[in-house]
């Protein structure tokens, strides 16, 4: 008796994916891995290629029709479309229906090389000149020999002798012959061009662009503003680490930030506005600080009221505002008044 081998079953691989696949009797499509794993083509016109092979004959399957059941935009389902039309699963062609209007016909294709292959075919076999027929030979008329002519005795005359008819020619067509058409020669598919990039539209200005603005620089500069300036720039990578300038950089914009403490902002105040939000990525840390250092430049700011300081009057003692040393306004007045001559009683 023969010992029963068993068979462990198979292990499930330790890493990527694992399939569960459940026996399907309806709702399924059967999609080339021509398509499903075409190295060539977006996830995007993957999946749309697959989504096309599953409906029926007759769907529509224009970029409208598609952008209302997809959540993707009218752009990017063109572009998928063009990239299956591009690498053969897909062919799209105008005809003419009733009524002098167009139609887009779109075909799919789940297998794009044989269904060239096939195209090639019919086009040769299109190209194959018709057979010529052959010309009927006519049968040669078989004539009898004509023998020598007998002189006719007529009672009473002497003999006439009958003139031989001459022998009726029959001109017989001769064959033509038959050229045995030429070999079809193996037709090579012509070279697939290379898709023409078309030109880039740049949209003309409208208006010419603004001048540069230009880095602002302090009103009043002092050692003690340019140094609070560069030890601002210096310390800006352990706010912001993208914004780490070279030497020069730091030295170039040391005015623009020195206007900014000039006009009473506080440095971190200053940090903030300038490095705030950046692009992404940042290419050019340099440039974004000089162009926020001139576009979000604060006001000055107001002028200081002077401030007139406090005298006390030389007779009254009583203080007053002056900007020096005297007397009061009524003091000043009732000295007026008693240098005047009296005019009472006079």
């Amino acid at each position: 008796m023969d010992t029963q081998q068993v068979s462990a079953p198979p292990r499930a691989p330790s890493a990527g994916v694992v399939h569960i696949n459940i026996r399907l009797t309806d709702g399924y499509t059967i999609v080339s891995n021509r398509l499903s794993q075409h190295r060539g083509l977006s996830l995007l016109a993957i999946g749309l290629g697959t989504h096309i092979q599953s409906l029926p004959d007759g769907w529509r399957v224009g970029i409208k029709a598609l952008a209302a059941v997809f959540p993707e935009s009218e752009a990017r389902i063109a572009a998928a479309l063009r990239e299956l039309e591009q690498h053969g699963f897909l062919r799209r062609t105008r005809e003419r229906v009733g009524g002098g209007k167009l139609a887009t016909r779109t075909e799919s294709y789940n297998h794009p090389e044989a269904a060239a292959r096939g195209r090639m075919r019919e086009c040769a076999a299109a190209q194959v000149p018709e057979a010529v027929p052959a010309p009927e030979v006519l049968p040669a008329v078989a004539t009898e020999p004509m023998t020598a002519a007998e002189p006719v005795r007529v009672p009473g005359r002497e003999p006439v002798l009958l003139s031989e008819p001459e022998p009726v020619r029959v001109r017989v067509p001769e064959p033509e012959p038959v050229r045995a058409p030429e070999p079809l020669r193996a037709s090579v598919p012509d070279p697939v061009p290379a898709p023409v990039p078309g030109p880039r539209l740049v949209p003309t200005p409208a208006a010419p662009r603004k001048p540069r603005l230009p880095l602002p620089a302090p009103q009043q500069p002092t050692e003690a503003l340019y140094a609070a300036a560069a030890d601002l720039l210096a310390g800006l990578p352990r706010a912001a680490p993208l914004f780490l300038l070279s030497e020069e950089d730091a030295r170039g914009l040391v005015p623009g930030v020195a206007a900014w403490l000039e006009r009473g902002a506080r440095p971190d105040a200053v940090r903030a506005a300038i490095t705030d939000d950046p692009p992404v990525p940042l290419r050019h840390p340099a440039k974004l600080l000089r162009h926020r250092l001139a576009a979000l430049l604060p006001p000055p700011l107001p002028a200081a009221v002077p401030v007139v300081p406090l005298q006390n009057c030389d007779d009254c003692d009583r203080a007053f505002r002056s900007s020096v040393p005297g007397y009061c306004q009524e003091c000043r007045d009732a000295r007026a008044y008693a240098d005047e001559p009296c005019l009472i009683g006079a």
